[in-house]
């Protein structure tokens, strides 16, 4: 009788173990790894079929299962630093526990896998962003002029810059949209929030810091850029603005100035018809800001 009632307990425990999934959610990944005779799958779409039916069962049986994305030139460099063989089973396990500390994961929450692949390379792909951005912030160092750490001050003047631009927009969702010009890329980085009866709900943490990062990055190192604001609100008209990034300050941009933005075809140069119940306009006054600083780096 004491044996079964371990057993029991046992089972309880078992439900009460989260896990991690690390996904080769592409079909290079996936060849990449078939090269380890240990990894039996040869189908892509029959290798996803089956990490679907294991997330299914393990969630009836109320166990919380994570999605990693499992990069196999990550794995081989990890498996060489700790000295692992890449071709076991126990390495793979190792490095998605890992991936479950370290990486972006998402929850397994019932959903198409299909569905949840694009939410789960998004969320690395903004990772990889958010550190990238971070990295260039670190490297410019102090001011050799005054001493005071550029990237830091930078992040402060645009983290109090978005809350005075989430302050003064109109009621409704507000979807604030940020670009860094960065040869040879642009860096874009977005914000989503919905204002609550108190006066605004603080956005996706992540989604923040990787907002303000750019944005900084674009302050600190004076590039080209621009910030953008649409708000939504029932009963009204959206309401479309911005402002401009240029010399490591906003300028705000004119109705006609954003209405040319938004109305022209970004490759052709040509005329689009403008959407329906949206006002261009320009944006609230930020107040008085003190002049951006003129460090060297």
């Amino acid at each position: 009788m004491a044996h079964t009632d371990h057993q029991a307990l046992r089972r309880v425990l078992r439900r009460e173990i989260a896990g991690t999934i690390g996904l080769l959610t592409g079909e290079h990944d996936f060849r990449a790894m078939r090269r380890y005779r240990s990894f039996t799958f040869d189908d892509h779409a029959i290798y996803l079929q089956q990490v679907e039916a294991v997330l299914r069962a393990r969630a009836a049986q109320g166990t919380h299962t994570a999605l990693a994305l499992f990069d196999p030139q990550d794995y081989a460099a990890y498996c060489a630093e700790a000295g692992l063989d890449p071709d076991a089973q126990a390495s793979r396990a190792r490095f998605t526990a890992e991936l479950a500390v370290t990486g972006p994961t998402i929850p397994y929450d019932g959903r198409p896998l299909a569905t949840l692949l694009p939410a789960l390379v998004d969320a690395a792909v903004r990772q990889a962003a958010r550190e990238c951005t971070t990295t260039l912030l670190t490297r410019l160092g102090p001011c050799p002029t005054c001493g005071e750490d550029i990237g830091k001050a930078a992040f402060t003047r645009a983290f109090g810059l978005v809350a005075r631009i989430l302050d003064t927009a109109p009621p409704g969702e507000r979807h604030l949209v940020c670009s860094v010009s960065r040869p040879p890329d642009t860096l874009i980085a977005v914000l989503h929030g919905t204002p609550n009866i108190s006066g605004g709900a603080p956005p996706d943490e992540a989604q923040a810091l990787e907002f303000i990062s750019v944005f900084a990055l674009g302050l600190a190192t004076r590039s080209p850029g621009g910030l953008v604001m649409r708000t939504s609100d029932l009963g009204t008209a959206d309401q479309v603005y911005g402002w401009r990034l240029r010399g490591g300050a906003l300028e705000p941009l004119t109705a006609s100035e954003v209405f040319d933005a938004y109305c022209t075809d970004v490759e052709s140069g040509d005329i689009i018809a403008p959407e329906s119940g949206v006002d261009y306009c320009e944006p609230p006054d930020l107040g008085g800001e003190t002049p951006a600083p003129g460090h060297r780096y």
